[in-house]
């Protein structure tokens, strides 16, 4: 292991991704200690003290810190999923999006210049909204968090804010081209794991304190490593449908090759971390509507029961992570198409008819093992939460972080492994063929 680590710094090219993809996030980590004028930094921190339970900590957990802070990054990578959200059920019930999606690099090219625009007017909306929530919060003691309330405060807000916005998209996209992983997962990847540090140190203060038994600390750090080992196993299981393709003879040389058997293969899980992200985004949706109206009855109805994190909030984001696995894996796996390619290549599923039979199984299997996947990753996500919550099992970390964490992990070390074969023919982790990599799943 410690062999390939060095390894991969001696390939010039790996080399140079993995100090970009670093030097970016350092750039990302100055702008979230960068605070937005106007803003009383005490009187803030003292209200999001009694915050850490609530969707409010949750979200701050989730943009790495600068939610509490109200940095220039405030908003972090939100707007930029939203509109990637929006974008993809376009895909789904517009027939020009849907005609971009098929048109390869320029297809592409184009709906991520939509998305670049749609991000900056859902900065501009959500800024705003925000500015509005910041001018009435209140600290316990009665303080103000922003010190001129006015025109003006919204002004230089939102301007900065969405500036803010805009510069991590283009951040993450640099990632995507030039470095490693994917961009703006990496980057949320950042700002979860830069809470590890203080995580640790308030447990062995609890410890310390007695507020916290030596038995039940065990216990946390027994569940975190089987949260761990489960997730890595549902991001590397899959299910292998055998396929087989009949005899070919060529003409010139009067060879016959014999007929070909391989697999396809269908992870259980094949949205990876973005059913969770967009979860969250949408959760939160009702926060951001609120937000235009905090003194509204039913905006405190929101901020109240959302603000709680209680069981209606656990069973909607439950929900809503079952639903963007099946909407993901929809939008990026289809099945008819799989089948009619399987059927001009002469290819086929021993005991079923090429053509629609084929898709039709295809879909099956799609949707039996997308339901276990999605409820799995469900009951991950809220479980720390909800031991948090109602058994007062102090959590610093809840399993949605853990799932991120994890999953953008796989993917790094994924794009490594590619980057090493590709050089030596040896993986990042193990020395010739890369094995264990993935479970068969009957």
């Amino acid at each position: 292991m410690v062999k390939n680590v060095t390894e991969v710094f001696r390939i010039p090219e790996l080399r140079k991704k993995i100090f970009f993809t670093l030097f970016i996030l350092f750039i990302y980590r100055l702008g979230i200690a960068i605070p937005n004028p106007g803003i009383d930094g005490e009187a803030l921190k003292s209200f999001f003290a009694n915050q850490n339970n609530t969707l409010f900590g949750f979200l701050d957990m989730f943009s790495g810190g600068a939610f509490s802070k109200f940095s220039i990054f405030t908003m972090g990578v939100m707007p930029y999923i939203n509109t990637s959200i929006i974008m993809s059920l376009l895909q789904t019930i517009i027939p020009y999006f849907e005609k971009l999606s098929r048109e390869g690099d320029v297809g592409r090219k184009k709906l991520i210049q939509i998305s670049r625009y749609g991000t900056l007017i859902l900065s501009i909306i959500q800024s705003l909204g925000l500015t509005f929530v910041l001018q009435s919060m209140r600290t316990s003691a009665g303080l103000p968090v922003v010190l001129s309330p006015g025109i003006w405060f919204q002004i230089i807000s939102v301007l900065t804010l969405t500036t803010g916005t805009v510069f991590i998209m283009w951040m993450g996209e640099q990632i995507t081209e030039k470095g490693i992983g994917n961009g703006i997962s990496i980057i949320i990847f950042a700002g979860i794991i830069d809470r590890i540090p203080s995580a640790i140190k308030n447990t062995f203060l609890l410890l310390q304190s007695d507020g916290i038994s030596i038995l039940k600390l065990v216990f946390i750090l027994i569940f975190i490593l089987i949260v761990i080992s489960l997730v890595v196993a549902l991001e590397q299981g899959q299910r292998r449908i055998p396929l087989q393709y009949p005899k070919r003879s060529s003409r010139e040389n009067s060879l016959v090759s014999g007929a070909q058997t391989s697999f396809l293969p269908i992870k259980v899980d094949q949205s990876g971390v973005v059913a969770v992200i967009f979860a969250i985004s949408i959760i939160s949706f009702p926060i951001t509507i609120a937000q235009f109206f905090p003194n509204a009855e039913f905006s405190k109805s929101i901020f109240s029961l959302w603000g709680r994190l209680g069981v209606l909030y656990h069973i909607v984001y439950a929900l809503l992570i079952v639903f963007f696995c099946y909407f993901y894996t929809s939008i990026t796996f289809n099945p008819f198409d799989i089948a009619e390619n399987m059927k001009n290549s002469g290819g086929f599923i021993p005991g079923i008819r090429p053509g629609e039979d084929t898709a039709n199984y295809i879909e099956d299997i799609i949707i039996r093992i997308t339901f276990f996947g999605s409820i799995f990753i469900a009951l991950l996500a809220i479980m720390p939460d909800v031991l948090r919550t109602y058994f007062n099992v102090p959590f610093y970390f809840g399993g949605t972080a853990l799932l991120i964490i994890v999953g953008v992990a796989l993917d790094t070390i994924g794009q490594l492994d590619t980057y090493m074969i590709n050089r030596y023919y040896d993986g990042f982790l193990e020395k010739g063929k890369i094995k264990g990599r993935y479970f068969n799943i009957k």
